[in-house]
């Protein structure tokens, strides 16, 4: 069965032009071509990053972000109450009014008591900013060593200048050895970021992150497969371009740099506007549609390849528009306050705006006495303005 189910998925017709078969890609005469077979090495390669990049942040990303005076902000742990921790672990983080003054008489509290209690507990499952910063400084340190990479590998090749030479005497396209480090490293990469994301910062964006890491992974597999690396390798050029910015705005924002930090936020908008809806559908949604098929004609692999491209340039739109909002607010307002992705730390004040019957001690349940207010100052998020109140499934959601 598994015999049958490997000779069907690796069918000429569907990975290679009419009229070519896998034969015509076995290595012969000195020359090397690119095998399937090959990317096994990146599961491996894959976890030693995984170590890596642990190590990084436990010795590099933490002292450098206590160098940097990263702060943590100091949280009042919440007063052990069985009843109220099993509802917020398995009922829900942010109760409605009407369940928090059942709450409030099953433990014998104030209406105002119980809500600081789930604030607090709340805030406690909220990642803190040494964390942020760290994971940021490892995925700059990748992305700027792979944006070099990218460029000292393919700087020199006819088709980074003239993306319809990705397609000159396709498929018979010679594997170089640099080409394919770097396209294994940035394989390994993206396996990496899916094998540690139940210990990264959640994010409000985590579907479309999971998603874009999944295309990834199937484009570099399917082109690399496919000997279609030299498309491949623009398409990572390009989004290595932007996001090494993105990170180190992030990382300017934790030390409380507000100028770099803007500085860098309209610098990363400009390149990501130009490399995601500028260059890819005009260059390489373009030469992939038309040029790629001139001396061809489509076939199956054609059809898959161009899905996955259109649905990494819907992604770019979504994130896109995210930017968008931000800067209209920064112009507004003259400056970055808060990731219309991140979740911010509560402060008591923000009790009052929910809930306007506590403000002025209208606390209420079996225990109606005053409560001291005690207020916390907002947490520190990643960048740009807030737009919304935000809101998530889990209080642990954070973009950094």
């Amino acid at each position: 069965m598994w015999s049958s189910l490997n000779e069907w998925l690796w069918q000429d017709r569907f990975w290679l032009p009419p009229n070519y078969t896998w034969a015509d890609l076995e290595d012969r005469d000195g020359l090397v071509y690119a095998h399937p077979q090959d990317l096994l090495a990146a599961l491996p390669l894959a976890l030693a990053l995984v170590a890596l990049r642990f190590t990084f942040e436990r010795l590099v990303g933490l002292p450098l972000s206590r160098w940097l005076g990263v702060q943590n902000q100091a949280r009042r742990p919440v007063e052990p109450n069985a009843t109220l921790e099993k509802y917020f672990l398995l009922e829900g983080w942010k109760p409605d009014r009407p369940r928090i003054a059942v709450l409030a008489t099953q433990c014998g509290l104030t209406l105002r008591q119980t809500q600081r209690w789930f604030r607090r507990r709340r805030n406690q499952d909220r990642p803190c900013l040494t964390k942020k910063f760290c994971e940021a400084s490892w995925r700059f340190l990748f992305y700027l060593c792979s944006f070099i990479g990218g460029l000292s590998v393919l700087h020199h090749e006819s088709w980074l200048w003239r993306p319809a030479m990705c397609w000159e005497n396709y498929p018979n396209q010679p594997l170089k050895p640099a080409l394919y480090c770097w396209y294994l490293l940035e394989l390994s990469f993206y396996i990496s970021l899916l094998i540690t994301l139940p210990f990264d910062i959640r994010r409000k964006d985590f579907k479309e992150q999971v998603a874009h890491h999944l295309v990834t992974i199937i484009l570099i597999t399917f082109s690399y497969s496919a000997n279609l690396l030299r498309i491949g390798s623009l398409v990572l050029l390009l989004h290595d371009a932007a996001d090494y910015l993105l990170e180190a705005c992030k990382m300017f924002n934790y030390t409380h740099r507000r100028r770099v930090c803007n500085t860098l936020f309209l610098l990363f908008s400009v390149v990501f506007f130009y490399t995601r809806l500028v260059l890819f559908p005009t260059q390489i949604l373009y030469t992939t549609y038309y040029e790629s098929i001139a001396n061809s004609g489509p076939f199956f692999g054609y059809y898959f390849f161009n899905t996955l491209l259109a649905i990494l340039q819907l992604l770019h739109v979504f994130w896109s528009c995210l930017i968008l909002r931000m800067i209209r607010s920064f112009v507004k307002k003259g400056q970055m306050e808060k990731d219309i992705r991140s979740d911010a730390e509560e402060s008591a004040s923000s009790e009052e705006e929910e809930h306007p019957q506590l403000k002025n001690g209208a606390a209420q349940g079996p225990q109606a006495a005053p409560v001291p207010w005690i207020c916390g100052a907002p947490g520190l998020v990643a960048f740009g303005p807030a737009l919304w109140r935000q809101r998530g499934p889990h209080p642990g959601r954070e973009e950094g």
